[in-house]
């Protein structure tokens, strides 16, 4: 028997891909949007840009952005009880608009 792959996008075709109304790329709005140290944001992936994209773990959770490196920012976010830092640019970030 061959082992099998646990590559990095293992087991999320669902959460890693688009609807067929909403292929393409992304409204302008969404990569415009300046982003502050002390916004709360809601990492939401999207799939058209690969290379950026945090892990899928992360989909969905809201962080605090801490800064900025070049174009990308800089996202402190909690996995249970621990502190992770993700570099990720704006594609696949979104504001948090709940309290």
């Amino acid at each position: 028997m061959v082992k099998r792959t646990h590559g990095y996008r293992y087991k999320s075709r669902k959460l890693l891909s688009k609807a067929p109304r909403e292929r393409g790329m992304s409204g302008l709005s969404r990569l415009l949007y300046e982003y502050k140290p002390g916004d709360k944001v809601v990492i939401d992936i999207d799939p058209t840009f690969i290379s950026t994209a945090p892990h899928r773990r992360y989909q969905g959770k809201v962080g605090v952005v801490i800064g900025t490196r070049g174009r990308a920012y800089v996202i402190e976010t909690y996995i249970g009880d621990k502190k992770k830092i993700i570099i990720t640019t704006p594609e696949h970030l979104r504001p948090h608009l709940g309290g």
